[in-house]
């Protein structure tokens, strides 16, 4: 079916041919990948979006258990629900298959219109699932990550990055005034357009996110310190240079500080890196704002 709507995409693993084809032309207005092996499975599982897993418990090499088993042991996979499609019917093979990790249990031969309604059924639950995943991790109004997801993302990289990583503190300059004269939609509408520009400039594995207010806080790796400083003087020239439509007939030009700090031998937390970076913007922005100040790259 094309109807511009982008269709869930569901991964079939059965090793008969047949029943493969049964599925495929239930689920005939879903994007269905076919597998007939645990191995081909995950791996499509770990490199393709897949939105839901149908799986027979008994295959050859690997069985549906262990399949799912290492599904669930994979942080890319394991908030993939699956559905096990077996004939298996014995109680042991059904309490099996919840304790490992699956949402439903389908027994062969089964009804077409049972089996496409668990399907809907399934999709719209992770729908649910993913769309309060999302809201529990990002900003509302700009959709990078929030405070507490920023956080605990940035602990991570400090704890895996020894050296060449970088921490930015960046702050909107006289934001405040945006509402008073505009009114605070048009503070929302800057604040969107500030992530926007941001987003694009930032490496792809950057960690960006708003801290509240007009605050924002980024953590990076990079292969050198002079890097940094030239994205940096990227950032705030570019923003400084963008009209920012925030009526039919209204614009505005806003100016951004930032802050930086590399991560130092002794350094010995996140909390204290972003200190420093915040403790940089805030020289920035006593000492004129529209810059950049960064700490030494060695101490």
């Amino acid at each position: 079916m094309s109807n511009g709507v982008k269709q869930s995409t569901i991964l079939v693993v059965d090793d008969s041919e047949t029943n493969i084809e049964m599925v495929l032309a239930i689920l005939d207005n879903y994007d269905v990948i076919p597998a007939t092996c645990g191995k081909d499975a995950l791996d499509i599982a770990a490199n393709e979006h897949i939105d839901l897993i149908l799986l027979d418990i008994l295959m050859p090499e690997m069985s549906g258990f262990e399949v799912c088993k290492k599904l669930k042991e994979n942080e890319k996979t394991k908030f993939i629900p699956v559905i096990f499609l077996t004939a298996q019917k014995d109680e042991d093979s059904i309490e099996a298959a919840y304790l490992i990790g699956g949402v439903d249990y389908v027994t062969k031969p089964f009804k077409p219109v049972e089996l496409l309604a668990r399907v809907k059924v399934h999709l719209k639950l992770q729908n649910l699932i993913q769309r309060l995943q999302f809201l529990a991790t990002r900003d509302s109004l700009t959709g990078i990550y929030n405070r507490r997801k920023f956080f605990e993302l940035a602990e991570q990289m400090f704890a895996t990055y020894d050296e060449n990583l970088y921490a930015i503190m960046l702050d909107i300059d006289f934001f405040k005034r945006v509402n008073d004269n505009y009114g605070h939609d048009a503070g929302d509408i800057v604040l969107q357009k500030t992530t926007e520009i941001i987003s694009g400039l930032l490496p792809l594995t950057s960690v960006f996110g708003r801290l509240g207010g007009e605050e924002f806080g980024v953590i990076l790796t990079a292969p050198s310190y002079e890097k940094v400083i030239h994205l940096l003087d990227k950032i705030v020239s570019t923003y400084a240079n963008t009209d920012i439509k925030i009526g039919p007939k209204q614009k505005v030009r806003c100016t951004i500080s930032c802050g930086m700090s590399p991560k130092y031998k002794y350094t010995s937390s996140i909390d204290e890196l972003l200190k420093e970076a915040d403790a940089a913007l805030y020289e920035a922005k006593k000492t004129g704002r529209n810059k950049r100040i960064v700490r030494a790259e060695r101490r």
